[in-house]
Protein backbone atom coordinates (compact mmCIF):
# COMPACT_ATOMS: atom_id res chain seq x y z
CA UNK A 1 0.00 0.00 0.00
CA UNK A 2 0.94 3.62 -0.21
CA UNK A 3 0.45 5.12 2.70
CA UNK A 4 2.06 2.61 4.69
CA UNK A 5 5.35 2.63 6.46
CA UNK A 6 7.88 -0.64 6.83
CA UNK A 7 10.55 0.00 9.39
CA UNK A 8 13.86 -1.17 7.91
CA UNK A 9 16.27 -3.97 9.74
CA UNK A 10 18.75 -1.31 10.58
CA UNK A 11 16.49 0.81 12.42
CA UNK A 12 15.03 -2.68 14.45
CA UNK A 13 18.92 -2.76 15.29
CA UNK A 14 19.79 0.12 15.77
CA UNK A 15 16.38 0.27 18.64
CA UNK A 16 16.57 -3.10 19.68
CA UNK A 17 19.90 -4.62 20.02
CA UNK A 18 22.44 -3.81 22.52
CA UNK A 19 26.43 -4.29 21.58
CA UNK A 20 27.97 -6.60 23.18
CA UNK A 21 31.50 -5.82 25.16
CA UNK A 22 34.36 -6.01 22.84
CA UNK A 23 36.50 -8.45 24.78
CA UNK A 24 40.80 -7.67 24.86
CA UNK A 25 42.98 -10.20 25.18
CA UNK A 26 45.44 -9.35 28.42
CA UNK A 27 48.07 -9.49 26.12
CA UNK A 28 46.49 -7.09 24.02
CA UNK A 29 45.55 -4.97 27.10
CA UNK A 30 49.28 -4.80 28.33
CA UNK A 31 50.21 -3.49 24.93
CA UNK A 32 48.19 -0.83 24.67
CA UNK A 33 48.46 0.65 28.44
CA UNK A 34 52.32 0.75 27.54
CA UNK A 35 52.24 2.03 24.20
CA UNK A 36 50.84 5.15 26.08
CA UNK A 37 53.85 5.15 28.00
CA UNK A 38 55.79 6.86 25.26
CA UNK A 39 59.29 6.94 26.53
CA UNK A 40 59.38 3.52 27.52
CA UNK A 41 58.02 2.66 23.71
CA UNK A 42 60.87 4.63 22.24
CA UNK A 43 63.35 3.45 25.04
CA UNK A 44 62.26 -0.02 23.68
CA UNK A 45 63.12 0.83 20.00
CA UNK A 46 66.81 1.80 21.36
CA UNK A 47 67.44 -1.15 23.47
CA UNK A 48 66.04 -3.37 19.74
CA UNK A 49 68.30 -1.44 17.98
CA UNK A 50 71.31 -1.68 20.19
CA UNK A 51 70.45 -6.10 21.21
CA UNK A 52 70.18 -6.02 16.81
CA UNK A 53 73.31 -4.28 15.95
CA UNK A 54 75.44 -6.26 19.01
CA UNK A 55 74.26 -9.36 17.33
CA UNK A 56 74.32 -8.91 13.84
CA UNK A 57 77.25 -6.00 13.13
CA UNK A 58 79.74 -8.23 13.54
CA UNK A 59 78.58 -10.27 10.46
CA UNK A 60 79.03 -7.24 9.27
CA UNK A 61 81.40 -5.15 10.50
CA UNK A 62 84.65 -8.02 9.89
CA UNK A 63 87.47 -6.63 11.51
CA UNK A 64 88.91 -8.67 13.99
CA UNK A 65 88.80 -7.13 17.73
CA UNK A 66 92.85 -7.92 18.08
CA UNK A 67 94.12 -6.35 15.10
CA UNK A 68 96.89 -3.96 15.44
CA UNK A 69 97.56 -1.33 13.21
CA UNK A 70 100.01 1.16 15.26
CA UNK A 71 100.06 3.50 11.96
CA UNK A 72 95.88 4.02 13.15
CA UNK A 73 96.87 4.75 16.95
CA UNK A 74 94.76 6.77 18.40
CA UNK A 75 92.97 7.93 15.51
CA UNK A 76 89.61 9.32 15.98
CA UNK A 77 86.61 8.25 14.05
CA UNK A 78 86.88 8.00 10.60
CA UNK A 79 84.78 5.96 7.18
CA UNK A 80 87.78 3.21 8.09
CA UNK A 81 87.31 3.55 11.83
CA UNK A 82 83.89 4.73 12.76
CA UNK A 83 84.11 4.68 16.62
CA UNK A 84 88.08 5.35 15.90
CA UNK A 85 90.84 3.47 17.53
CA UNK A 86 92.62 2.80 20.77
CA UNK A 87 96.51 3.03 21.89
CA UNK A 88 97.28 0.29 19.88
CA UNK A 89 95.31 0.71 16.67
CA UNK A 90 92.54 -1.93 17.25
CA UNK A 91 89.00 -1.01 16.04
CA UNK A 92 86.86 0.61 18.59
CA UNK A 93 83.80 -0.34 16.99
CA UNK A 94 84.55 -4.14 16.56
CA UNK A 95 85.85 -3.97 19.97
CA UNK A 96 82.09 -2.47 21.01
CA UNK A 97 80.43 -4.56 19.22
CA UNK A 98 81.80 -8.08 20.66
CA UNK A 99 81.86 -6.36 24.30
CA UNK A 100 78.20 -5.34 24.17
CA UNK A 101 77.33 -8.93 24.02
CA UNK A 102 79.48 -9.84 26.99
CA UNK A 103 77.59 -6.43 29.14
CA UNK A 104 74.35 -7.40 28.13
CA UNK A 105 74.82 -11.20 28.66
CA UNK A 106 76.54 -10.28 31.99
CA UNK A 107 73.34 -8.05 32.68
CA UNK A 108 70.45 -10.75 31.78
CA UNK A 109 72.33 -13.61 33.83
CA UNK A 110 72.92 -11.82 36.84
CA UNK A 111 69.08 -10.79 36.74
CA UNK A 112 68.17 -14.24 36.31
CA UNK A 113 70.37 -15.47 39.16
CA UNK A 114 68.87 -12.55 41.57
CA UNK A 115 65.01 -12.94 40.38
CA UNK A 116 65.37 -16.99 40.79
CA UNK A 117 66.94 -16.56 44.16
CA UNK A 118 64.84 -13.78 45.55
CA UNK A 119 61.66 -15.21 43.97
CA UNK A 120 62.24 -18.64 46.09
CA UNK A 121 62.88 -17.03 49.00
CA UNK A 122 60.65 -14.38 49.41
CA UNK A 123 57.96 -16.86 48.21
CA UNK A 124 58.54 -19.48 50.84
CA UNK A 125 58.57 -16.51 53.71
CA UNK A 126 55.34 -14.90 52.34
CA UNK A 127 53.63 -18.49 52.52
CA UNK A 128 55.84 -19.55 55.77
CA UNK A 129 54.35 -18.00 59.13
CA UNK A 130 56.85 -18.16 62.13
CA UNK A 131 60.43 -19.19 62.49
CA UNK A 132 60.65 -19.39 58.60
CA UNK A 133 59.86 -16.60 57.48
CA UNK A 134 61.79 -14.49 60.48
CA UNK A 135 64.84 -16.60 59.84
CA UNK A 136 64.63 -16.06 56.11
CA UNK A 137 64.32 -11.91 56.43
CA UNK A 138 66.45 -12.29 58.98
CA UNK A 139 69.34 -13.77 56.35
CA UNK A 140 67.88 -10.78 53.62
CA UNK A 141 68.54 -8.19 56.39
CA UNK A 142 72.00 -9.08 56.78
CA UNK A 143 73.08 -9.38 53.06
CA UNK A 144 71.23 -6.31 52.91
CA UNK A 145 73.63 -4.23 55.64
CA UNK A 146 76.86 -6.41 53.96
CA UNK A 147 78.95 -3.69 52.20
CA UNK A 148 78.35 -4.69 48.42
CA UNK A 149 81.90 -3.12 46.65
CA UNK A 150 84.22 -4.75 49.01
CA UNK A 151 82.48 -8.11 49.32
CA UNK A 152 82.49 -7.86 45.55
CA UNK A 153 86.72 -7.72 45.61
CA UNK A 154 86.81 -10.31 48.45
CA UNK A 155 84.80 -12.49 46.52
CA UNK A 156 86.46 -11.85 43.14
CA UNK A 157 90.32 -12.66 45.09
CA UNK A 158 89.36 -15.59 46.30
CA UNK A 159 87.74 -17.15 43.53
CA UNK A 160 89.42 -16.05 40.21
CA UNK A 161 91.72 -18.13 39.91
CA UNK A 162 90.32 -21.16 40.35
CA UNK A 163 87.41 -20.57 38.06
CA UNK A 164 89.66 -19.31 35.73
CA UNK A 165 91.26 -23.02 35.92
CA UNK A 166 88.10 -24.94 35.59
CA UNK A 167 85.80 -23.12 33.12
CA UNK A 168 88.67 -21.28 31.09
CA UNK A 169 89.70 -17.30 31.08
CA UNK A 170 86.42 -16.18 29.46
CA UNK A 171 84.52 -18.47 31.04
CA UNK A 172 85.47 -18.22 34.88
CA UNK A 173 85.20 -14.54 35.13
CA UNK A 174 81.69 -14.91 33.46
CA UNK A 175 80.55 -17.23 35.64
CA UNK A 176 82.09 -15.30 38.47
CA UNK A 177 80.49 -12.01 37.89
CA UNK A 178 77.19 -12.93 37.17
CA UNK A 179 77.26 -15.52 40.61
CA UNK A 180 78.62 -12.25 42.62
CA UNK A 181 76.57 -9.61 40.90
CA UNK A 182 73.26 -11.76 41.06
CA UNK A 183 74.17 -13.36 44.65
CA UNK A 184 74.56 -9.56 46.00
CA UNK A 185 71.02 -8.06 44.12
CA UNK A 186 68.65 -10.72 45.11
CA UNK A 187 67.44 -8.86 48.66
CA UNK A 188 65.29 -6.28 47.42
CA UNK A 189 63.39 -9.11 44.98
CA UNK A 190 62.70 -11.41 48.27
CA UNK A 191 61.10 -8.76 50.04
CA UNK A 192 58.78 -7.28 47.25
CA UNK A 193 57.73 -11.09 46.60
CA UNK A 194 57.54 -11.43 50.42
CA UNK A 195 55.12 -8.38 50.47
CA UNK A 196 53.44 -9.48 47.63
CA UNK A 197 52.55 -13.05 49.40
CA UNK A 198 51.70 -11.04 52.16
CA UNK A 199 48.74 -9.37 50.52
CA UNK A 200 47.53 -11.92 48.16
CA UNK A 201 47.51 -15.17 50.38
CA UNK A 202 44.35 -13.48 51.68
CA UNK A 203 42.45 -12.40 49.37
CA UNK A 204 39.73 -14.03 48.24
CA UNK A 205 40.12 -16.62 45.01
CA UNK A 206 43.26 -18.15 47.77
CA UNK A 207 40.97 -19.05 50.38
CA UNK A 208 38.52 -20.25 47.73
CA UNK A 209 41.22 -22.61 46.93
CA UNK A 210 42.28 -22.96 50.24
CA UNK A 211 38.69 -24.04 51.07
CA UNK A 212 38.26 -26.54 48.21
CA UNK A 213 41.45 -28.23 49.56
CA UNK A 214 44.17 -26.82 47.78
CA UNK A 215 47.66 -27.65 49.11
CA UNK A 216 50.21 -24.79 49.70
CA UNK A 217 52.04 -25.80 46.64
CA UNK A 218 49.03 -25.18 44.78
CA UNK A 219 48.36 -21.80 46.34
CA UNK A 220 51.60 -20.49 45.57
CA UNK A 221 52.07 -22.14 42.10
CA UNK A 222 48.74 -21.33 40.34
CA UNK A 223 47.42 -18.92 42.46
CA UNK A 224 49.95 -16.42 44.11
CA UNK A 225 53.07 -16.71 42.69
CA UNK A 226 51.39 -15.31 38.62
CA UNK A 227 49.71 -12.55 40.33
CA UNK A 228 52.78 -11.44 42.09
CA UNK A 229 54.83 -11.46 39.24
CA UNK A 230 54.30 -7.91 38.09
CA UNK A 231 56.56 -6.37 40.39
CA UNK A 232 59.18 -9.01 40.07
CA UNK A 233 59.08 -8.10 36.63
CA UNK A 234 59.81 -4.26 37.18
CA UNK A 235 62.03 -5.26 39.41
CA UNK A 236 64.19 -7.95 36.87
CA UNK A 237 64.67 -4.56 34.52
CA UNK A 238 66.37 -2.47 37.38
CA UNK A 239 68.75 -5.35 38.12
CA UNK A 240 69.75 -5.63 34.86
CA UNK A 241 70.74 -1.79 34.25
CA UNK A 242 72.44 -2.87 37.81
CA UNK A 243 74.28 -5.66 37.09
CA UNK A 244 75.86 -3.95 33.64
CA UNK A 245 76.87 -1.36 35.99
CA UNK A 246 78.21 -3.02 38.25
CA UNK A 247 80.11 -5.02 35.73
CA UNK A 248 81.35 -2.15 34.09
CA UNK A 249 82.39 -0.75 37.74
CA UNK A 250 84.38 -4.04 38.39
CA UNK A 251 85.88 -3.49 34.86
CA UNK A 252 87.04 -0.28 35.26
CA UNK A 253 88.53 -1.20 38.16
CA UNK A 254 90.67 -3.67 36.56
CA UNK A 255 88.75 -6.49 38.36
CA UNK A 256 86.69 -7.76 35.88
CA UNK A 257 87.70 -9.41 32.26
CA UNK A 258 91.01 -9.27 31.11
CA UNK A 259 92.14 -6.72 28.41
CA UNK A 260 92.41 -8.98 25.67
CA UNK A 261 88.64 -9.74 25.57
CA UNK A 262 86.91 -6.29 25.43
CA UNK A 263 83.50 -5.48 27.58
CA UNK A 264 82.23 -1.73 27.93
CA UNK A 265 83.52 -1.42 30.82
CA UNK A 266 86.59 -2.78 30.31
CA UNK A 267 87.20 -0.57 27.36
CA UNK A 268 86.35 2.61 29.22
CA UNK A 269 89.31 1.40 31.91
CA UNK A 270 91.47 1.26 29.24
CA UNK A 271 90.98 5.04 27.91
CA UNK A 272 91.04 6.35 31.35
CA UNK A 273 94.81 7.34 30.33
CA UNK A 274 94.13 8.88 26.92
CA UNK A 275 91.15 11.17 27.75
CA UNK A 276 92.99 14.28 26.46
CA UNK A 277 94.38 12.60 23.58
CA UNK A 278 91.23 10.51 22.50
CA UNK A 279 88.56 11.55 24.01
CA UNK A 280 86.54 9.13 21.51
CA UNK A 281 88.07 6.58 23.26
CA UNK A 282 85.80 6.70 26.43
CA UNK A 283 82.74 8.40 24.46
CA UNK A 284 81.62 5.07 22.65
CA UNK A 285 81.12 3.13 25.23
CA UNK A 286 80.30 5.28 27.98
CA UNK A 287 77.53 6.63 25.80
CA UNK A 288 76.57 3.09 25.28
CA UNK A 289 76.56 1.92 28.66
CA UNK A 290 74.36 5.26 29.53
CA UNK A 291 71.86 4.61 26.65
CA UNK A 292 71.27 1.25 27.62
CA UNK A 293 70.95 1.31 31.52
CA UNK A 294 68.85 4.45 30.54
CA UNK A 295 66.59 2.52 28.37
CA UNK A 296 66.18 -0.05 30.82
CA UNK A 297 65.19 1.73 33.67
CA UNK A 298 62.28 3.80 31.05
CA UNK A 299 61.36 0.01 30.11
CA UNK A 300 61.07 -0.88 33.60
CA UNK A 301 58.67 2.36 34.59
CA UNK A 302 56.58 1.40 31.30
CA UNK A 303 56.16 -1.89 32.72
CA UNK A 304 55.69 -0.73 36.34
CA UNK A 305 52.59 1.46 34.74
CA UNK A 306 51.58 -1.40 32.71
CA UNK A 307 51.22 -3.95 35.07
CA UNK A 308 49.76 -1.87 37.91
CA UNK A 309 45.93 -2.88 37.77
CA UNK A 310 45.45 0.57 40.46
CA UNK A 311 46.63 2.79 37.44
CA UNK A 312 44.19 3.96 34.92
CA UNK A 313 45.70 4.84 31.49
Amino acid sequence: MAGSTHASPSADVGIGAVSAPRHVSPALDAWRRFRRHKLAVVSAVILFVMILAIAVGPWIWTVPINEIDFTARLAGPSAEHPFGTDDLGQDLLARMLYGGRISLAVGLAAMMVAIVVGTIIGAIAGISRGSVDAALMWVTDLFLSLPQLPLLLLVIYLFRDALKDAFGVEGGIFILIVVVIGGLRWMPVARLVRAQFLSLREKEFVEAARALGASKWRQVVRHILPNALGPVIVAGTIDVAAAIIAESTLSFLGLGFPPDIPTWGRILFDAKDYLDHAPHWALFPGAAIFLTVLAINFIGDGLRDTLDPRKVM
